[in-house]
């Protein structure tokens, strides 16, 4: 079962924007009472996977989609078709005609993620940190949110979780694995500015919350 590649599918309804008061102070409390969102949303999404092997990172776009608050989808659409669906306790991966589904009892630091993210979307910081240790920084304007696991058998999976933002959108995840390359998954504005590009340098400043142009 793909685990690296399901990560974002839990993460992915944290990027829609809505109305703030800007303020040059951030405080990890006011971060997470903008990333709780109701369903149903959708989001664009680019995913760049690291990897010494390519002079590039691997280059994944598509959209992700919260239709109701127990099913997350991740519909990619380039370079290949392919939707990734979790609900009730399993993931469902369907390729052209073919279709998978797995219990997600076969991968449960993957459960506790899922059941961390719930927290998150819902804004329910005590259950997240019971998860994670939880470190901010920057400002209104632009901020980052680190989530490092608490639990040992995720850790042994992830290393790190970094939500970079703006406002009250969440513009970026990069997420640093125990072993293998970090893998990066720009939202939202972000997404959207990357269209056309192709420069790590250039992905890298729009992922972290500056403009490229």
């Amino acid at each position: 079962m793909p685990r690296r590649s399901l990560l974002p599918l839990l993460l992915l309804t944290l990027a829609m924007p809505s109305v703030h008061a800007a303020s040059p102070e951030i405080e990890t409390g006011w971060i997470l009472s903008k990333l709780a969102r109701p369903a149903p949303m959708r989001t664009q999404f680019v995913e760049l996977h690291g990897s010494r092997l390519l002079k590039a990172p691997l280059r994944i776009e598509g959209e992700y989609a919260r239709p109701n608050d127990d099913t997350l989808v991740r519909e990619v659409r380039l370079p290949y078709a392919e939707t990734s669906t979790i609900r009730a306790g399993s993931v469902t991966i369907k390729r052209g005609t073919s279709s998978h589904t797995y219990s997600l009892d076969r991968a449960p630091q993957l459960a506790g993620l899922q059941s961390s993210f719930g927290a998150l979307l819902s804004g329910d910081r005590t259950q997240l940190e019971r998860a994670f240790r939880i470190d901010s920084s920057g400002s209104r304007e632009q901020w980052t949110l680190q989530l490092t696991p608490k639990d040992k058998r995720t850790a042994t999976y992830v290393r790190t979780i970094a939500l970079y933002g703006r406002g009250a959108e969440l513009r970026c995840i990069e997420t640093t694995p125990a072993k293998g390359d970090l893998q990066r998954t720009l939202l939202a504005g972000a997404a959207q500015s990357a269209s056309g590009v192709a420069d790590a340098a250039s992905l890298t400043t729009l992922c972290h919350g500056a403009a490229t142009r």
